[in-house]
Parts: C-alpha cells; sequence; structure tokens
C-alpha cells in the first residue's frame, strides 16, 4: 500500500492493478430508454472487453428494490413516477451485458454503490483507487456514485461515451459538471492508459 502514495499522473491512477470498472444499471428496462441504445452498448461492451483483457475487476450494480413495507417513503413517490416509463418485469430487470465468471453483480436500492453495499469493502481490499463508472443514468447514479466515491478518497473516471439516460439534456449537463470534479474521457483514451 506504500506505493499509493507515488500516484502523481492519471497514468498511475489507472494501471489495472489499482482500478475496478462499475457498470451501473445496465438492466434492460433502462437500456431500452436511452437515447443512443446502439452507441452506448458498442461503447460498454468494448470497455468491458478490455477490462476483461487487462484483469481488471467488473462490477455490475443493479437495481434490486426493498420489500414495499421496508421502502423509503420518499423513494416510493419518486419510483411512481419511474415506473411508468420502465419496464419492471424479469425481463426488464435483466442485465444486457451479461458478467463472466468471477464478476461481481451487487444488488443495491439507492443511487449510491456505496450506500448499502459491500462493494467499498471489497475494492478497499483489493488495493484499488480508481473506479471507471459505466452505465445509466448519467445524472442519477453514476454521477452520485462517482462524487460519493470521491469523497471516500477513491479517483473516479468517467466513461463518457459509456454513460447514458433516457434524458438527453441531463446526461450533457451531468456530464459537463463532472469535468470539473474528476476526469470524463472516452472509452479509447481510457483503454490507451492500460497500455501504458
Amino acid at each position: 500500500m506504500s506505493d499509493l502514495k507515488q500516484l502523481n499522473s492519471l497514468n498511475d491512477f489507472l494501471k489495472p492493478s489499482r482500478t475496478a470498472l462499475l457498470v451501473w444499471d445496465v438492466q434492460n428496462m433502462l437500456v431500452d430508454n436511452v437515447f443512443n441504445k446502439n452507441e452506448f452498448l458498442k461503447q460498454t461492451t468494448n470497455l468491458v472487453e478490455e477490462a476483461r483483457k487487462n484483469k481488471i475487476p467488473v462490477f455490475y450494480s443493479k437495481i434490486t428494490p426493498l420489500p414495499p413495507s421496508f421502502e423509503s417513503p420518499v423513494r416510493k413517490f419518486l419510483m411512481q413516477q419511474r415506473r411508468r416509463k420502465l419496464n419492471f418485469t424479469p425481463e426488464g430487470m435483466e442485465l444486457a451485458i451479461k458478467p463472466a465468471e468471477g464478476e461481481i453483480v451487487v444488488p443495491k436500492n439507492t443511487a449510491s454503490i456505496f450506500i448499502g453495499t459491500n462493494f467499498e469493502n471489497m475494492i478497499r481490499n483489493a488495493g484499488i483507487v480508481t473506479i471507471i463508472i459505466a452505465g445509466i443514468a448519467t445524472e442519477i447514479g453514476v454521477e452520485s456514485s462517482a462524487r460519493d466515491g470521491q469523497n471516500r478518497g477513491f479517483l473516479p473516471v468517467i466513461a463518457s461515451d459509456a454513460v447514458s439516460s433516457y434524458d438527453k439534456e441531463g446526461h450533457s449537463r451531468s456530464l459537463e459538471n463532472m469535468k470539473n470534479l474528476f476526469p470524463v474521457m472516452k472509452v479509447d483514451e481510457i483503454v490507451g492508459n492500460f497500455k501504458q
């Protein structure tokens, strides 16, 4: 762990041995509603494949609602409006990108990967300091998890062409906002750093 004090460049942070990929909520019900479905799936799949080639751990978040009587009244109220647009069927809840053997699916029920999960323990135990984030929706769980991760001492790196939303304007605003906080890079740029 002493070598963590020697992280002086983005290239240092993006070394595969220090990096994890978080694929946020690529469930069919969300993927089917993004504004750029084909391009999003192409870039996200490419990023996942490159992570696998470079032995970077891949984690997938999966919306897993709490039983209704244990869900927060605020989340119930807000989800009523979103449920009309989404396909909450068993097929809709399935991941559009299938995890490979050894990749971890993290059930979660908030817009941060760090709340109510063991994700932080797992990545700390593995010596990971950088979290590349792809997935849906940019302005909701992607940005929330990135901000939360940075506040906990991790470096989030947003894969700008492997994140998306059903709200194109919200997606664009979120990317612009995140550029002021942490690295926002295209998949090809991220992958290029793996090889240096």
